[in-house]
């Protein structure tokens, strides 16, 4: 099969509604060299680099309430640092690049999927032109 690891795929396919932090962005435990009363980070098994984890709302309005919240777990050198809040909204909205998918079945027998990402940014705007009136573009 010519899919071996994690999947590529763009911000627009996973969240084609975008997305918001909806709390810090933390470091993820390597359970296997954890012991009792020492942390020890994980690292990604392809890159090597420190993986960090923040959680996201799923701005689908077809989405159940159970599903909207997810983890996306952050390869970086150092901690990522969200996006600025924007003044007037509840949550800050985010984007991420350099964006992973890996399916697993979880502990349910359910499909699930681990998103990793490269890079958190805060989102980029799109600019379209205003319409005109014909009648005005016409004068």
């Amino acid at each position: 099969m010519a899919i071996q690891g994690p999947i590529p795929v763009t911000f627009g396919q996973v969240f084609p509604h975008g997305c918001y932090t909806v709390g810090e962005v933390e470091p993820v435990k390597d359970f296997d060299a954890s012991t009792n009363g020492r942390f020890v980070q994980a690292r990604d098994k392809q890159t090597g680099e420190l993986v960090w984890q923040i959680p996201v709302m799923d701005a689908d309005p077809a989405l159940k309430a159970a599903q909207k919240t997810v983890a996306v777990k952050i390869l970086s050198a150092v901690q990522p640092v969200p996006p600025a809040p924007v003044a007037g909204l509840p949550f800050t909205p985010v984007e991420f690049d350099g964006l992973t998918v890996t399916p697993y079945v979880n502990g349910s027998g359910r499909l699930a999927y681990s998103i990793k990402a490269r890079q958190m940014l805060a989102p980029r705007t799109t600019t379209t032109p205003a319409k005109t009136n014909s009648k005005e573009a016409a004068a």
